[in-house]
């Protein structure tokens, strides 16, 4: 059996220290804090952390309404300053905001600050995370291995079919690029004027290659340990955001890094998040915080609950803009408890979404994953959400769109879930066109991503109220102080944005991060070098190899032993073997064939330790005949000068060095006295 400990020795940790590849380096690809899309290289593997997609960009676009609008069409095109209309066509102006009249372009991931192609893996954290997979995996060169959990990979499939789905079915023959020239962007107003990356905003990919993403996808659960080529172990943690949520552990033998993306410590859906295994951590890396880190989730719920009862009961309508999964299912367990005693047992609520079914149906499968008062309900047995019975007693709808059998049942005043939060593209659009002029109707904003004032400027004049209620469970800056008091990493690294108070709020100092070392920054387009302490590396040593080992005791506890071995790497595994035999010389003449030659093991010289005491060195000089002893101090220790033989010996804490003009005989009469002051071994 092989026995297996650290054996750790100067020559390998200044080996390691020497190699510029083994220290960690930290590439920025998205400057979205909580759509992060970060690589990491890290003891000669690269990993990408996240694949998220900023669909802010969406925002500068007009909206594509299922139905033609005239009010949109009818949009005045923007002409500059001088009279110039060479861009009327592209660009169109409401309410004295200009947008860009093609389809919505997605800003993408940074694709130059390095080769993507090498990336080995990807590590996804949450399914909002994973937005901008596809433009990965199949147009990088990507061959790795993409890991997430099974909600991550299913709910990101919804996510994505969602999207791709609310695009295609409003084709738009036109398409906008002219604006993006340099030269020409420059003379457009804000917010276009000031837009960023907009040589990297791309079209939305299709269904075959959201498919060929997912088909790189390796499913994982918590807790699971999986080994990337012998050099690295990562590990997801359950990071009680939404389900399958996770964080991640990346480590090896003596270095660990911890990544936290998108946690929550609220009691939600989702199982708790997993704080213990991020303890002993390098480095920390710190992502995927609340937006509204003023907001208080409870509170805004409770706001949600009552200004949808009270435009009801006043006769009108209310529009949730959301996405398919995650809020709303916590927003319709609310409503289930608060139906009832708000007096609106007969408002129909409307759930609309090409995915609408999948995702209901999902949140209720998924049960290993859910927290566990809710994993208790299946055993009971009972759905774990309540959605369920409000879809049993009709009092809760769902379609895949505004056509078909939602025509036939439409009732108002009533309810509205539907995407996309943007307000940009899907079925919320119609619905912003048909009860915008009201002021009876009410759109109520629960996710967090986008302005709501900036997603309702291209339907300006609005009659209509608008309510913000943002509802991110996400960390704030409070439980982020408390949970690195708890976890004490050695370093922190997170986004520049987590560095300073907001830009709206200056003078709170409290809403960023306050952690001693202060925390290491990153912008987009930017690279860190992780720092790290612990440069070692874990090498077995055979049984045959330790057997033959003979320590020598230097001083009282502290034995050391010459090791004379050959050293095995395979699949980044070291093994100490014993050196192979002198080969015998050959019976005959034969000629050897190259794969014959084993390396050769010469003797080696015995190692010295120990110190020269300088004083009882010029003592025995003395004794030996040697007269006119003179000792000069250095910085690295001293110099005994033997004027009368021009010899010159100098003693430092790691070497020794006699210097005399051609006379062999002195200097091994020197070597042999300053020996006797040295142990061999």
């Amino acid at each position: 059996m092989r026995s297996s400990l650290s054996f750790e020795t100067e020559q390998f940790v200044l080996r390691k220290l020497h190699r510029s590849e083994e220290l960690g380096f930290w590439y920025c690809l998205s400057g979205h804090p909580t759509l992060p899309c970060n690589v990491l290289k890290f003891k000669s593997t690269t990993i990408m952390l996240d694949c998220g997609l900023d669909m802010t960009s969406t925002l500068n676009f007009l909206p594509m309404p299922l139905v033609q609008s005239p009010r949109l069409s009818k949009l005045p095109g923007w002409v500059l300053k001088d009279g110039s209309t060479f861009l009327d066509k592209e660009l169109k102006e409401c309410s004295g905001h200009v947008f860009v009249d093609s389809v919505p372009e997605f800003c993408l991931p940074e694709t130059e600050l390095l080769d993507l192609s090498t990336v080995d893996v990807i590590l996804i954290s949450n399914y909002h995370c994973m937005m901008a997979l596809p433009y990965i995996t199949e147009y990088t060169g990507f061959t790795g291995t993409v890991y997430a959990t099974e909600p991550t990979v299913q709910i990101g499939r919804l996510l994505m079919e969602e999207l791709v789905n609310s695009i295609e079915r409003v084709p738009k023959a036109q398409s906008a690029s002219m604006w993006k020239n340099k030269e020409v962007q420059r003379l457009l107003p804000a917010p276009l004027k000031d837009a960023v990356e907009v040589s990297m905003w791309r079209k939305c990919y299709t269904m075959p290659e959201v498919n060929a993403a997912l088909s790189k996808i390796q499913l994982v659960g918590y807790s699971q340990k999986i080994e990337l080529f012998g050099a690295v172990q990562v590990t997801p943690l359950s990071s009680g955001y939404a389900l399958g949520s996770s964080n991640w552990i990346i480590q090896s033998h003596y270095e660990k890094v911890s990544y936290v993306s998108g946690s929550s410590l609220l009691t939600t859906h989702p199982q708790p998040m997993d704080q213990a295994s991020l303890k002993n951590s390098d480095v920390l890396i710190l992502t995927g915080l609340t937006q509204i880190p003023t907001a208080n989730p409870d509170g805004m719920v409770g706001e949600f609950c009552s200004n949808l009862a009270m435009t009801v009961r006043n006769g009108g309508n209310v529009l949730v803009p959301c996405y398919p999964s995650g809020v709303i299912y916590d927003l319709l367990e609310c409503l289930y408890q608060y139906i009832d005693s708000a007096g609106l047992s007969n408002v129909p609520f409307y759930f609309i979404s090409p995915v609408a079914n999948s995702s209901l149906e999902f949140s209720q499968i998924f049960a290993e994953w859910l927290c566990h008062n809710k994993q208790t309900k299946v055993y009971l047995p009972e759905p774990p959400f309540p959605h369920a019975e409000l879809i049993q007693t009709n009092k809760l709808k769902h379609y895949p769109s505004i056509h078909g059998d939602f025509s036939n049942d439409f009732k108002q005043p009533c309810v509205v879930f539907t995407g996309h939060p943007s307000l940009r593209f899907g079925d919320v659009v119609h619905f912003m066109e048909l009860w915008g002029k009201s002021s009876l109707n009410t759109v109520i904003f629960t996710e967090p991503d986008f302005s709501y004032l900036d997603a309702l400027a291209p339907y300006q004049p609005l009659a209509m109220k608008c309510v913000y209620c943002p509802i991110d469970t996400r960390l704030n800056f409070i439980q982020v102080s408390k949970l690195l008091k708890e976890v004490q990493p050695l370093h922190v690294v997170c986004p520049e944005q987590y560095t300073q108070p907001p830009p709206t709020q200056s003078h709170r100092t409290d809403l960023m991060i306050d952690c001693q070392p202060p925390p290491m920054s990153y912008r987009r387009a930017e690279v860190l070098t992780l720092p790290y302490k612990r440069r070692y590396e874990k090498i077995e040593i055979m049984p045959e190899l330790a057997d033959s080992l003979v320590p020598l005791e230097i001083k009282p506890g502290i034995s050391l032993a010459t090791v004379s071995a050959v050293l095995h790497t395979k699949d980044n595994k070291h093994v100490l073997q014993l050196p192979p035999k002198p080969p015998q010389p050959p019976a005959s003449k034969k000629r050897k064939r190259v794969s014959d030659d084993v390396p050769e093991c010469k003797p080696l010289k015995p190692l010295l330790s120990g110190s020269i005491p300088v004083d009882q060195f010029v003592q025995t000089l003395e004794k030996h005949g040697f007269s006119d002893v003179k000792v000069e101090d250095t910085a690295k220790g001293h110099i005994v000068l033997l004027q009368e033989a021009e010899t010159l010996i100098q003693i430092e804490e790691d070497s020794t060095h006699i210097i005399c003009d051609n006379d062999e005989p002195l200097r091994v009469k020197l070597r042999d006295l300053v020996l006797k002051f040295l142990q061999k071994f």
